[in-house]
């Protein structure tokens, strides 16, 4: 094996691996922001779970956050608007990151 073929499999690895924590970390994004949705709507325990999980499944939805943002914008009309939610999803992004980065050291 040449010192080229092994750089390429280290940077598979590496790309690999970057994806399955960039997708963890949106996934914990999206339960996090259900969370809070669900608290601006009210909702607590149990009801707050499953909400939040209907977040992280509509994020399977289409690619990208917009329709995450979307459902949220629609479920929370009135007491969120489109800017704080993309604030709050920018915010829960970096909370997120660190939590699953935390939790594979």
């Amino acid at each position: 094996m040449t010192t080229f073929d092994d750089r390429e499999r280290a940077y598979e690895t590496k790309f690999a691996l970057d994806a399955e924590l960039r997708f963890k970390a949106e996934a914990r994004r999206n339960r996090l922001l259900g969370e809070w949705a669900a608290g601006l709507m009210g909702m607590q325990g149990d009801e707050a779970r499953r909400y939040a999980m209907t977040i992280v499944t509509s994020d399977f939805e289409a690619t990208g956050a917009h329709d995450v943002s979307s459902k949220l914008a629609a479920d929370l009309e009135g007491r969120a608007d489109e800017a704080e939610i993309r604030a709050k999803m920018t915010e829960l992004m970096e909370v997120a990151r660190k939590q699953v980065i935390g939790e594979n050291q």
